[in-house]
């Protein structure tokens, strides 16, 4: 911290409880009251150096009594304290400026009209020239930006908050800048997605591109609301990085508002304790703003949507859980609509972001009647699915993926595997499993929030599949009807083996759906059995004008295990090893024989479980009638046999 040293007399002011004394040999001959605290000094000194005590000591009328001259001063800037420094400094008694008094001085000193006027290198002109000085510093600058807000509206008048305000607004893009070019882009945007939204980050994150571009966050989140408005607007101003501003707002929100973390309680605390509490920067703030716990609900509804409207609007520069945190958070406070539906259309644009135990959403309405606030959900679902519509989608229908290869367009405007939408039906599919045990969540609910990611977007249907188990299981009063419309949801085709067979033992699932998964598990079988088996009908045709063997013709043989031509000499050893069981090709039609064996087991296992269902056996030949399962096995063995 910068100092600067006045004066050169020793001290000669002594405190007796509210009463200041200059013990010099003259005795006192006027009195300046500053709210409760007074001062009996001399009217010489104070003359010399002040036009205001100059002019107001002239004016003064002594009473009938003739009693000591009293002036009143309760309106100065800084109070007490800062007319102690100027009446010192009227005496040329030592002080000492730094940046926790220069601002209280420079505004008392205007006031009591100290100007080189009345004496050369008055305070004004001190204060100013140490003034100068602080703002080159950084520290020093948000301590004297700190004070301003005591002598409010004079350190306006003065300039000095904005003054402050543009110097730290102009250090801290500079450093941003800096950073920016040295450690790059890469390392940047490495830091901005893995940064939390309370200003730690992830152990994959460089400390040292962490230090360079956080470092000025914790000193900005000791300003008071207002101040810190202003900064982050000049910051703004100034062009810097979206990713810097929306980190230091995270990292000031989350200091004043400890009830942005996920474990904060929503039942077991007070209004208080919950926003101000045990969550907070162990740090002691210098600022009386550091803690929200002593202020009214209505302005801890302020203070949050002046943060929610101070987030910059550009997608993936804000954590997605500090914004979820946010809407937890004015859930909690009642925000206005306006700041509720700001953050939903926000989280929506980037919920493929989000996880999900952030997406829990507690439901803090009036009228609770689920545990989790499940319309919240789906209107954040809706704006993602709109902010989807158009280009940059980063997702390709299989219509149109289908189309563009019909065109001869390259295979790189085929979706990626990663897309947004298709991490977003994930995340769905999880959410749905977590609140499906709620037995307040109606079927209506429940349909309308899982249909509203398109079948597309999954590429397997079991996370869905699920959710739905469990909301059934959780409902057994749900009528066959009702079970049937639910399950409309799932595509049996993107069911996986596993849940194939879950879902065929499954006896919450209504009949039509069981038969519906047999039956496309039948499909997925005969189509496994096919691609175990090829006729090598155009060996001939391969081999060309070379003789073969004439038993070779029309052998079944396994996928994959071709015959190699590599001259007449290894022509016969070729066939010998597909036609002797000795061979390769034998120990593979083995191995068929036996996969052959095992899907008739499942087959005759899938017929017990249609009748122990009631389907009646007609049913089932029809079923393997229409896989085509019987005649392939059928066919698939005497080939194998004779061989």
């Amino acid at each position: 911290m910068v100092i600067m040293k006045l004066g050169s007399k020793p001290d000669i002011f002594v405190l007796e409880g509210l009463t200041w004394r200059c013990m010099t040999e003259l005795e006192s001959d006027v009195v300046v009251e500053v709210g409760d605290v007074s001062f009996y000094l001399h009217k010489f000194p104070l003359l010399s150096r002040s036009g205001v005590l100059q002019r107001l000591i002239s004016e003064y009328h002594p009473a009938s009594d003739g009693g000591m001259c009293t002036l009143q001063l309760d309106d100065i800037p800084g109070g007490a304290k800062a007319f102690e420094l100027a009446a010192r400094f009227c005496y040329d008694v030592k002080i000492e400026l730094n940046a926790l008094n220069v601002v209280c001085l420079r505004c008392a000193a205007e006031y009591l009209g100290m100007t080189d006027e009345y004496a050369e290198g008055n305070l004004i002109a001190q204060a100013e020239s140490f003034l100068a000085d602080v703002l080159a510093n950084w520290k020093d600058c948000v301590r004297a930006l700190e004070t301003c807000e005591g002598v409010l509206p004079t350190a306006e008048d003065l300039h000095i908050v904005p003054r402050c305000i543009t110097a730290l607004a102009s250090k801290a893009c500079a450093s941003d800048a800096a950073a920016w070019s040295t450690h790059g882009a890469k390392n940047a945007a490495s830091l901005d997605r893995d940064a939390l939204w309370n200003g730690i980050g992830s152990g994959d994150t460089p400390r040292a591109a962490a230090s360079a571009m956080d470092w000025w966050y914790e000193d900005v989140s000791l300003l008071s609301l207002p101040m810190f408005k202003r900064l982050i607007q000049a910051m703004e101003a100034k062009s810097m990085r979206a990713e810097s501003i929306a980190g230091a707002i995270m990292f000031y929100a989350g200091r004043l508002l400890p009830g942005l973390k996920r474990s904060a309680s929503f039942s077991n605390a007070s209004f208080a304790d919950y926003v101000g509490g045990a969550g907070s920067r162990s740090a002691t703030p210098r600022s009386a703003t550091a803690s929200l716990s002593g202020t009214s609900e209505g302005d801890q509804r302020y203070f949050l949507e002046e943060i929610v409207a101070l987030v910059p609007t550009k997608k993936g520069v804000t954590s997605t859980k500090f914004l979820l945190g946010l809407l937890r958070t004015a859930m909690l406070l009642h925000a206005s609509p306006l700041c509720r539906e700001n953050l939903e259309r926000r989280i929506g644009a980037q919920l493929e972001d989000a996880s999900l135990d952030d997406l829990l959403v507690p439901n803090l309405g009036y009228t609770v009647e689920t545990l989790y606030d499940i319309d919240c959900v789906q209107r954040i679902l809706d704006y993602f699915m709109s902010s989807m519509d158009g280009l940059g989608t980063g997702y390709t229908s299989p219509a149109l993926a289908e189309e563009g290869s019909q065109l001869g367009l390259p295979q790189a405007a085929t979706p990626p595997a990663v897309a947004p939408i298709a991490m977003v039906a994930k995340l769905m599919d999880g959410y749905l499993a977590e609140v499906a045990p709620d037995t307040n969540l109606k079927l209506p609910k429940f349909q309308a929030l899982a249909a509203v990611v398109p079948d597309y977007a999954r590429t397997v249907d079991d996370g869905i599949y699920r959710a739905m188990d469990i909301y059934l299981k959780s409902h057994p009063w749900l009528s066959e009807s009702e079970r049937e419309q639910l399950c409309r949801l799932m595509n049996c085709q993107k069911l996986s083996l596993e849940a194939c067979t879950h879902a065929a033992q499954n006896e919450r699932l209504p009949l039509r759906v069981v038969v519906q998964v047999l039956f496309f598990e039948q499909l997925r079988l005969r189509t496994s059995i096919a691609g175990w088996f090829f006729v090598s009908d155009n060996a001939a045709a391969t081999d060309g004008a070379h003789p073969h063997h004439p038993s070779n013709a029309g052998a079944i043989v396994p996928k994959g295990s071709a015959v190699v031509d590599s001259g007449m000499a290894g022509q016969d050893d070729a066939v010998a090893m597909t036609c002797t069981p000795e061979g390769k090709g034998g120990e593979a039609i083995t191995d068929v024989r036996a996969r052959v064996s095992e899907l008739e087991k499942e087959c005759v296992t899938m017929k017990q479980e249609i009748r122990r269902l009631g389907k009646p056996r007609r049913s089932w030949s029809i079923l393997t009638r229409k896989c085509g399962f019987g005649a392939k096995v059928q066919q698939a063995q005497p080939a194998m046999s004779g061989k």
